[in-house]
Parts: C-alpha cells; structure tokens; sequence
C-alpha cells in the first residue's frame, strides 16, 4: 500500500509511545510519524521520524503552525492529541483540505458540546439520557449552595471546571477524608482535597471560573473507545481502569459492558460524532455505569486496544483516506500494565542506547 505522512499532535506525552506504535505496527503499509510539541525534547526524536516545535495549544497561531507543517511535511491525516486544540481545528478543516491533509476532527455542534463538560450534561439532561446528580455554579456563594444542593457533607462531591483534560480542574471532597488523611494516605497526586481547601482555591481567582458539582459515583471507572462514521458506531471495545493514575489507566483489562455500549451508541448517534471517541463511565451504588465524560478524540490508552485486536488509530487514518475498513473481533481479557521505558539522549540530544 502506498507509504502515507501522519502527524500526532502532543507527541510528548506519556502515552506517545504507544500511539506511535500503534501507527508504525499496522501490518500493511509504511507510516511517517511527524511529532508536533510545544516543549524541545529530543528523545521524541526517538519515537517519531520528524519532531516539530509549535506554540501552546492556546497561542492564535498555533493551527497556523500545525497548517504550515503539514504543507511543508507533505502530511496526509493529522491526528490531534489533545481537547484544547479541537474546536479551532474543526473550522479551520476546509484549509488543511486544500493542502491534502485529513484532519481527524468531527463537523457539527456535537463536537462543541462533546467536548464542554456542562454543556454534554445539559444536553443529556434534556435528551432523556441518565445523569448523576449536578449543577452548576459561577461564584463562591453558588459554590456553597452547589455543595448543599448535591448533598455535601452528607455526601461525597465531585467539583469539575467545564473544559478541562488530562486530570486540569478536578478535585474530590469526601467529608469523611480530613487533610490529615489525605496527607498521610492519599498520593501527592491525589484529586482528593477538603471543602476548606477548595473555598480557599476558589477565593484566589481574579475571574471565577465555571464550575461543575456532581455527586461522587462509589463505582469503579470504565471507558468504552470506538470509531464512528457521523453518528454510526463501526468499531467498540469497553475497558477496565483497574490502577490510575493522573487521568491515565496504568492497569486495564479489556472487558464488555453492554449498558455502556448501549449508552455510547445512543449518544454518538445523537451527537452525529466522527472518528475516535473515548467515553468515561463510572459505576453508581447499584452497579449501573454513568456516562462521566466524553473526549472526541483519541485516548491515551489506545494501544491495549490494539493489543486486543482493534487498531483503533489506524483504521481512523484509513477511515480518512476512503480505505475499506476489515471486519474485526475484540479479545477481550487482554491487559495493560504500564511500566516505565526509559529514554535517554547526551547534550546534544544523540540518543544514547543502553
């Protein structure tokens, strides 16, 4: 098959080895990783064929950047890592066209909504899906009603900012976890903090943000991927978030959930999303799992569900191309471990082989 050009965004990211493995492993073809930053780093130099440096996903010109690589690069699919970056790449769709670069991007309002965490519950709400428990506030005064309104100190709450990712603008408060606890018990990285602790964040925000408050599901986390053709799902594997950490399964297992299959191609239907999807669940008091969030973009797990037979990466760049996409099956049972792979480079960035 013809040799192709795809660029991964973020490529810096803990989880880019796996994605790029799952790109350069596809069994059929030749792929040329070219990896955009916004950090120099030069052992990304070890897992792509190219690194380019780009401005903050929030810098005005950073889709021009990416545009100006993908002319220079000779790119065909640009895949984006990252939420922050996929509205603007959304309208800006018809120029990478003319260039010849695919971007991996839904059209449409379902992506804005997909990807806005209060307004998908609003959404849900009024579109007959179940939600946890919410509201939402935009000052400190409303942020102590919220608390009162969900149930809070009789029960455990989840406070969320509304366009935040990779674990930005979370935080648990579990009135039974005193700051003691939480010091000598929870992890530094732990989302767990007091109400006190919270007010005293809040009180320092010069504009306040707005905030989601929900109820704290006691479940487990489960997350179904999928690969969806406007509104129709092709491909769905379900997995098991068994150890997390900072938003990043470091234990999975890939396992079916056909109440959150259920739920899934309900609301990718609804929303007319494209591409990959990754929907977060957790499971409430009775064992039912919730819909948490939507990210419209590749996860960073991606790679166990190649290991279990689905690709999920590569079938979306020849979903892109107008390639016929293979008839399937998931082995499920598969796991994910992440353990630590080190790379190193000297002062001038050689890479270094041990």
């Amino acid at each position: 098959m013809k040799d192709i050009t795809v660029l991964l965004t973020a490529a810096g990211s803990p989880s880019s080895p796996g994605l790029i493995r799952c790109l350069k492993n596809n069994g059929e073809r030749n792929v040329r990783v070219v990896g955009t930053d916004m950090k120099a780093d030069a052992t990304i130099n070890q897992m792509a064929d190219v690194v380019r440096l780009v401005p903050p996903a929030s810098d005005p010109f950073y889709v021009d950047a990416l545009y100006d690589i993908c002319k220079e690069e000779k790119v065909d699919v640009l895949i984006p890592g990252i939420s922050q970056e996929l509205c603007e790449l959304q309208q800006r769709k018809k120029d990478f066209d003319l260039i010849g670069t695919k971007v991996s991007v839904s059209d449409g309002d379902g992506l804005l909504i997909a990807n806005d965490k209060i307004s998908l519950y609003q959404y849900m709400l009024q579109n007959g899906f179940s939600v946890p428990e919410f509201c939402v506030v935009d000052s400190i005064s409303g942020f102590k009603e919220g608390c009162k309104k969900i149930g809070y100190p009789s029960k455990p709450i989840c406070v969320k900012i509304k366009d935040g990712s990779g674990s930005r603008g979370i935080r648990l408060i579990d009135p039974s976890k005193s700051r003691f606890d939480i010091f000598i018990n929870e992890k530094p990285n732990s989302f767990y903090t007091t109400y006190e602790d919270m007010l005293s964040i809040l009180n320092e925000a010069e504009i306040f943000p707005e905030l989601m408050i929900m109820e704290l599901l006691p479940g487990n986390e489960y997350s179904v991927d999928l690969l969806a053709d406007h509104g129709k799902v092709i491909y769905m594997v379900g997995r098991e978030s068994n150890v997390i950490n900072a938003s990043i399964p470091q234990e999975a297992t890939l396992s079916p959930n056909e109440h959150a299959y259920s739920i899934s191609e309900r609301i990718v239907q609804s929303l007319q999303l494209d591409g990959n999807v990754d929907l977060d669940f957790k499971f409430d008091k009775d064992g039912i799992p919730q819909l948490i969030e939507i990210n419209p973009r590749l996860a960073a797990t991606l790679s166990v569900i190649a290991a279990g037979g689905i690709n999920l990466l590569y079938l979306r760049v020849k979903q892109l191309l107008g390639e016929s996409l293979p008839e399937l099956k998931v082995n499920y049972g598969v796991k994910l471990k992440r353990r630590y792979h080190e790379l190193f480079c000297d002062k001038n960035g050689n890479p270094i082989c041990l």
